[in-house]
């Protein structure tokens, strides 16, 4: 079978968010064991499969998403690397149905210029106590924190732009803290540094129990970044850059319980899945 990497939420190769993305045919879902372990050997954050669905079902695909150690709820960036990839590999260029297990239906609209949208449930956050051992593992106290719901990461604030560019995390301490609490992943932010810039907060997303020990750019943490800056900000439209090595821009936009997440994906390598 053909597999994919495409490079996500970047209009350029080797930034971005890297996914491998696998196109099954419309049969059941080959054993999870089997999926686990092309994640694993792609060694990217998220690999992507997904499966066609009959004709008048609620949605055209199905979609799962692994990291190299476990299935999980929901991934931003592998579904706009989907995305991507059923448009260039099929030509389906008009709005795309994913239905996941977790996540319940997402949806894909492509747009002129390569721009896609992703239509994802908000998670906004509830003020919580910081996590025993959080503030040492980050090298600094952040100003709050909030857990966010189903999607299980903590977003914790820290002061501004500069001190989230500069943390050094204990990824092994992180790793035991989202253990022990019950955590998809930590997410640090700050507003932009100044007025005038592309983006208006910034971000990093760790989840080194998960195999991900800084992921390059997530969608997902976006679903609850947007509630959060949009209501501190006051604009349902901002952009976010997270400040990995890699980088990546996010434009986000709250609609109600929704959350609109664009950005573009680059294909970097087509290969065969000799297994």
């Amino acid at each position: 079978m053909r597999i994919h990497v495409v490079d996500a939420f970047t209009d350029r190769p080797f930034a971005g968010n890297p996914a491998g993305v696998c196109l099954l045919d419309p049969e059941d879902w080959p054993e999870d064991a089997w999926m686990q372990q092309v994640a694993a050997e792609m060694n990217y954050s998220e690999t992507a499969f997904a499966r066609p669905l009959p004709v008048g079902d609620n949605a055209d695909w199905e979609i799962r998403w692994f990291t190299p150690l476990v299935e999980t709820n929901l991934c931003g960036h592998a579904t706009l690397a989907m995305a991507h990839t059923l448009g260039r590999e099929r030509g389906i260029v008009c709005a795309l149905r994913f239905r996941s297990r977790f996540s319940g239906i997402l949806t894909a609209h492509a747009h002129e210029g390569g721009r896609i949208t992703l239509d994802f449930p908000a998670a906004p956050g509830t003020e919580s106590p910081l996590p025993e051992g959080l503030s040492e593992a980050l090298g600094v106290k952040p100003e709050a924190a909030f857990r966010t719901g189903v999607l299980g990461d903590l977003l914790t604030v820290l002061p501004d732009e500069a001190t989230v560019r500069k943390v050094i995390p204990d990824l092994d301490v992180m790793a035991d803290i989202t253990r022990r609490e019950g955590l998809r992943g930590i997410i640090i932010t700050a507003p932009a540094a100044g007025p005038g810039l592309e983006y208006d907060f910034v971000s990093r997303f760790f989840s080194p129990a998960e195999g991900i020990l800084e992921d390059p750019v997530t969608g997902s943490a976006h679903t609850a970044l947007a509630p959060y800056w949009s209501a501190r900000i006051g604009r349902d439209e901002l952009t976010g850059l997270q400040v990995s090595a890699r980088t990546g821009l996010v434009r986000t936009a709250v609609r109600g319980d929704r959350v609109h997440l664009t950005g573009r994906a680059v294909t970097v390598l087509d290969g065969t899945l000799h297994v």
